[in-house]
């Protein structure tokens, strides 16, 4: 595919960071979200908050004038979506200016990927496992889940720290910043890396059912272990490890296949 032959002549130049799924708050993932039983925020909320977030971003956010890259998206996306069971004319595609190798998708029905994506997918099968994963954080309505799930957690602190404040152990503002590093740490760090190992499921057999080779997704990773540089420790950061995430892909590569297989790829 043409895009992928210019994506290596340029990739040299793209600064290569982490993909990762863009928050709600910021722009970007029913179930039982609190572990309570309960959902806070509703579906049709979160949808107009992707909506609302989108609209900002294209605001803000120049489109790639690089029109092998827009066209490549959309294709790509559309079999993953028809894959998903999902209708692609309903979604909206759009690349963006940018060296970041990022991309997200949003309730709303809102594919985003940043230019500097391209650098690191080095074909089309590696891209697709990139979108197939965004896709999953929607499908399984993650924002959903992270936003009740913030909204139970803050509230616990607030009362925490309230009657830790009045029983005389320390200031109601210090004993609530410190009950929330604790829940971030305990609580909500581990939840949102359980989803992102949930997406990657969804998105490999998105990919593989779709026609992609899964065993893709396995070299993307690699490809982001060998230039991404550092990473934060696991138990620090909303996202696995990319050697936790390889592991997990690997795991998971049986039943993939056997799904390739059945879409007619040549395992």
């Amino acid at each position: 595919m043409s895009a992928f032959r210019a994506v290596r002549r340029s990739s040299r130049r793209a600064a290569v960071g982490a993909v990762v799924a863009l928050p709600l708050a910021l722009g970007a993932c029913a179930g039982d979200s609190t572990g309570l039983g309960i959902n806070l925020v509703s579906e049709q909320q979160v949808a107009e908050l992707g909506a609302q977030s989108w609209q900002q971003m294209r605001q803000e956010m120049p489109a790639s004038r690089n029109a092998t890259y827009q066209r490549a998206a959309r294709q790509i996306s559309d079999r993953l979506l028809q894959a998903a069971g999902l209708n692609p004319s309903e979604w909206e595609v759009q690349v963006f200016q940018g060296k970041e190798a990022n991309a997200f998708a949003l309730p709303g029905r809102k594919i985003g990927v940043y230019e500097g994506m391209f650098g690191v997918a080095k074909n089309e099968a590696q891209l697709a496992a990139v979108i197939g994963h965004e896709i999953g954080h929607v499908q399984a309505n993650h924002s959903q889940e992270r936003l009740s799930s913030q909204m139970a957690t803050q509230l616990g602190v607030d009362l925490a720290g309230a009657a830790l404040g009045q029983a005389g152990l320390g200031q109601p503002q210090q004993v609530a910043a410190l009950l929330g590093a604790g829940a971030q740490y305990g609580l909500l760090l581990p939840y949102s890396r359980n989803q992102e190992l949930d997406a990657d499921r969804l998105g490999l057999m998105h990919m593989a059912r779709a026609g992609y080779d899964p065993r893709a997704a396995v070299e993307l990773w690699q490809n982001m272990s060998a230039q991404g540089g550092g990473q934060p420790p696991v138990f620090a950061s909303t996202h696995p490890g990319h050697e936790q995430r390889i592991q997990r892909l690997q795991q998971l590569m049986p039943e993939a296949l056997a799904v390739y297989r059945d879409a007619g790829g040549r395992v």
